[in-house]
């Protein structure tokens, strides 16, 4: 198949056209998108991507369909990693809710045009010195053991909030304390001052270059075609911002997403310093001539890359500890949502509240104490929500004149370990 210049203005134009659709429609008004909302547009734009895939097949070119489709795996799950941390960002600068949607698109675009400069950059740099690749797979190998090390010793993220754009933002312009809507400029008093919504961005943004860094690289690793490089790191974003509120929850249910991760990154480093010893011209490696090593065909890459995600968001949702996560987090929500109940709820809704409370409760209490430690982050908020909810049902039951029934674990304990 060949890549045009008229076929790469329509694909910017049709990338530009999703991104336009989606500021004018979707983020103008703030509001917290529902899950029909999300679910509706998420299958929208993974079907796009999956369709645009197609085209390949019916041009005849399946090669570059497959290059397409495992570029495009490999960028959606290390975006939807991505995303864990976009969720620490927001956190630390307390986004209120109905601003995330605007937040997370402008990272969006924010990632594409960088990529997109990695990308020209990168595409460069490989016409210009094959042997870049041997940088790029130890790139790759470095990430995926930083990746590990991070999971097997337990250290989290550092507060991505601090970081030295954010601080360079503060020092031009004064910061403002509270947000004042959706804006990104306040005046107080005559003055002008940047608001929380603009060091939010400002730091989201200053992730997505360090993202770049090993998404590139990667995806490089399965293709040399810029276009499909291009068009399967874009494909990847769209849509990002419904599948957040989407999954909003299971994000970190996916509690082996990092050593998946891990696991692609190391072996897209090994195909890529594979590639770089079959086509080799470094004098100091075998006297400047190819080695003679077997390279990794894409479908191959296509199917391990596919194994390896599903073997891992499986194990998240089904192991010991994937289950503990999600009884922990379920007490917790239908417990809030039980004390959110109003006065005037009829007796049918209240009554499916309190036997999702109660399971989800009693879940919970059978959850072994080193998985409480390790997975409630916030164990006093976690304990208050319990016990309040617990108190509610109780008081509801005696104003109904019948017995609730009574947890052990949530009322005699005053701790953190519910």
């Amino acid at each position: 198949m060949e890549i045009t210049p008229l076929l790469w203005g329509i694909t910017i134009a049709l990338i530009v056209g999703l991104l336009l659709f989606d500021y004018i429609f979707h983020v103008r008004k703030a509001h917290i998108p529902t899950i029909r909302e999300a679910a509706i547009w998420s299958a929208v734009y993974v079907g796009i991507a999956l369709l645009f895939g197609l085209m390949f097949f019916v041009v005849g070119d399946a090669q570059f369909a497959v290059e397409y489709y495992a570029g495009y795996l490999t960028e959606k799950a290390l975006s939807v990693d991505n995303l864990f941390v976009f969720l620490v960002i927001m956190a630390s600068f307390q986004v209120p809710r109905e601003y995330q949607q605007k937040v997370l698109l402008f990272g969006i675009t924010f990632a594409l045009i960088s990529r997109t400069a990695f990308i020209l950059l990168g595409a460069a740099i490989i016409e210009a010195w094959s042997d870049v690749f041997y940088l790029f797979g130890i790139l790759l190998l470095l990430v995926a053991g930083q990746q590990l090390k991070g999971q097997m010793t337990g250290d989290k993220e550092k507060d991505e909030a601090d970081n030295i754009m954010v601080r360079a933002a503060t020092k031009v312009l004064p910061a403002h304390d509270e947000y004042v809507q959706d804006r990104l400029f306040t005046r107080v008093d005559g003055r002008l001052l940047i608001t929380p919504m603009l060091l939010v961005m400002v730091a989201i943004g200053a992730t997505d270059l360090l993202f770049a860094f090993d998404s590139i690289p990667a995806i490089f690793g399965l293709t040399r075609e810029p276009y499909i490089v291009f068009t399967a790191t874009a494909f990847s974003l769209m849509g990002l911002r419904q599948l957040y509120f989407l999954i909003d929850g299971l994000l970190d249910r996916l509690v082996y997403l990092s050593y998946g991760l891990a696991a692609i990154l190391g072996f897209i480093g090994v195909k890529l310093i594979l590639h770089a010893l079959h086509e080799n011209n470094l004098p100091f490696v075998n006297d400047g001539e190819n080695v003679p090593v077997a390279e990794v065909p894409t479908n191959i890459s296509l199917m391990v890359i596919m194994v390896i995600l599903t073997v891992t968001v499986l194990l998240s949702l089904y192991s010991p500890k994937g289950k503990a996560l999600r009884a922990l987090q379920n007490a917790e929500r239908f417990a809030h949502r039980y004390t959110m109940l109003d006065e005037d709820a009829d007796a049918e809704d209240r009554r499916k509240a309190e036997e999702r409370m109660d399971r989800w409760t009693r879940e919970a209490e059978q959850v072994a104490p080193k998985y409480r430690d390790e997975l409630i982050e916030h164990k006093d908020r976690y304990s208050r929500i319990i016990r309040t909810a617990h108190e509610t049902r109780l008081a509801s039951a005696q104003a109904a004149g019948r017995q609730a029934p009574v947890s052990e674990d949530i009322v005699e304990q005053d701790g953190p370990t519910l």
